[in-house]
């Protein structure tokens, strides 16, 4: 029996969570108290040698001091504070008419305080529901409710730290600023591209007249077809087969965590092993599922290179039936990516240790130009009939960064797959995407529809399909330029000898510049340069005409920061 079938076989009962009190409250004394009704009462009987509006300043600077002085959360009751509250500026607004009137509300209110707490202190239940019995040392105290929020304890966030570099770069007025931040290709001028191919698919959506329906909770037909064909290929055995769970995704952030959900409530105590360094959302993404997750070395900051023999030691030595989350191509951030034959030992240590692997794949086409070639470590692992996951997105490939678009791919063993309607139950998926289904209606219910069917427009027509293939190579070419244009930049410009080839054996839109976070705030700082703190530079953010600022940028932060 498969890893995926014997755990999915196990029933799951959701359990109720916990509520609390969220209460708050101020304890105030009821001498301080006492003493606010005479101040207050004195005031109403005086001759008019003060002014109304000087009056209601002065009682409303006692009640607030009085009130911010004496927080304490042991006690409750808003109907006595509000009672007290209107009686008091009932007497004060009415002195100069209704002395009377007045005074007799002042001590009411006193007398009724007094009352209440010596019921507290004697311990009666007559009153208890609203009052909270508190311990009293020469003095009696009572609980009454204040206005505080209920949002006091949230603490503020930190900054996103690549999304909160491209909010100090618009803050930033110098104009030879450049954002090497974010991972979103731009043209030569530096602007945001939409791929022409994109603009046709949404034409003929428009001329079709298609409506906005809610999609299925597993997202388009269409779509998922396709997606599906693009990664595996679309003579694939596997899909032929219909061992491949696929369920259309919030792009590959939300497919991610789709997986991770999955994890989570089938295979408890596992691990999942992430690259040193890794995209900056993964741990997020463990981390607010409850995944258990620890690294991998990746990178080996001596060669700006991989660090292989330290990659194989840690997944060797992991627990058996760990999740090894991979990137498809393109590492994000290094660039660096394992060479075919060290794919091979990595499936061969994987495959020893019951290990599933779990690729993240959001660069298909992008990093090279192929479709194929960016998904050829994927299918390796495909070919050799292990269970896999593999999250994908379409924000890079097709420059579909809003519309979240992406998708959860689950590779079974075939008799996972056949088990279908029975073990579903009137579901006619196998098991393991009705449970992704299951997992995705409380999240999102269902994903969105624009994005879904751009791709499935795309790949669905032939012509279409090949001006986008076209596109990704022009897009791939563009960056692949860039990166040369810098290597040449860096190395005409820096005297010391140091070997700046790393940069072209890196692959994808991102650089690994082998800056610390020291050198990469001088980078900022200094140079108006946004980038990451772990010295990774988006290429597809930077034109030919800004590469040799970039270098003179990169060489000052190298040699003169320590």
């Amino acid at each position: 029996m498969s890893i995926l079938s014997s755990t999915l076989s196990s029933n799951y009962s959701p359990q109720p969570h916990s509520t609390q009190n969220r209460n708050s409250y101020i304890s105030v004394d009821s001498t301080q108290l006492v003493t606010l009704v005479f101040i207050v009462d004195s005031f109403s009987f005086s001759r008019y040698e003060l002014s109304l509006k000087y009056l209601k300043l002065t009682v409303l600077s006692i009640e607030s001091q009085a009130l911010i002085l004496l927080i304490n959360p042991d006690g409750f009751d808003n109907a006595l504070f509000c009672f007290c509250v209107c009686f008091r500026y009932f007497a004060v607004f009415a002195r100069h008419s209704q002395g009377t009137v007045n005074s007799i509300a002042l001590y009411f209110i006193f007398y009724f305080i007094f009352f209440v707490q010596r019921k507290v202190k004697l311990g009666s239940n007559s009153l208890s529901t609203g009052f909270v019995k508190t311990k009293s040392f020469n003095r009696i105290s009572m609980a009454v409710a204040v206005n505080v929020s209920r949002f006091e304890g949230i603490t503020m966030a930190p900054p996103d730290p690549i999304l909160g570099v491209s909010e100090a770069f618009r803050a930033d007025t110098n104009e030879m600023k450049l954002n090497l931040g974010v991972g979103a290709y731009r043209t030569e001028e530096l602007q945001p591209y939409v791929l022409d191919v994109v603009k046709k698919a949404e034409n003929l959506m428009l001329e079709r007249g298609e409506n906005k329906e809610y999609l299925p909770i597993e997202g388009l037909a269409a779509f998922n077809k396709a997606t599906a064909e693009l990664l595996f290929g679309a003579d694939n055995p596997l899909l032929k087969e219909q061992r491949v769970a696929t369920v259309q995704g919030l792009s590959g952030t939300g497919s991610l965590r789709l997986a991770a959900a999955l994890i989570e409530r089938y295979f408890p105590g596992a691990k999942v092993l992430i690259s040193s360094p890794t995209w900056g959302n993964h741990k997020n993404i463990f981390n607010d599922a409850r995944v258990a997750w620890s690294e991998y070395r990746y990178y080996d900051p001596k060669t700006v290179g991989l660090d292989f023999e330290g990659m194989i030691a840690d997944i060797k030595n992991a627990p058996e039936g760990s999740f090894i989350l991979l990137h498809g191509c393109a590492h994000n951030p290094t660039g660096i990516d394992p060479t075919p034959e060290q794919w091979e030992k990595i499936a061969d240590v994987i495959q020893e240790k019951n290990h599933i692997p779990f690729f993240d794949v959001a660069y298909q086409g992008f990093a090279s130009g192929s479709l194929d070639a960016d998904a050829a470590s994927v299918r390796l692992f495909a070919a050799r009939g292990m269970e896999l996951f593999v999250a994908q997105s379409y924000s890079k490939n097709l420059g579909l960064y809003a519309e979240r678009i992406g998708a959860m791919n689950v590779v079974c063993s075939s008799a996972d797959a056949a088990a279908s309607l029975e073990i579903a139950q009137l579901s006619h998926d196998p098991r393991v995407k009705s449970q992704l289904k299951r997992l995705a209606r409380p999240m999102y219910s269902n994903p969105p529809v624009h994005g879904a069917k751009i791709v499935a427009n795309v790949v669905g027509d032939p012509a279409l399909f090949n001006e986008w293939k076209a596109e990704m190579e022009m897009m791939a070419g563009r960056i692949k330029n860039v990166r040369q244009k810098l290597f040449d930049s860096l190395s005409a410009k820096d005297k010391s000898g140091k070997d700046w080839s790393f940069i072209l054996k890196q692959i994808g839109m991102f650089s690994f510049t082998g800056l610390n976070k020291t050198q990469s705030e001088n980078m900022t700082n200094k140079w108006h340069v946004y980038l990451t703190k772990d010295g990774r530079i988006s290429l597809a953010g930077l034109s030919l005409a800004k590469c040799e600022y970039l270098a003179d940028a990169i060489i000052d932060s190298f040699h003169n920061v320590s």
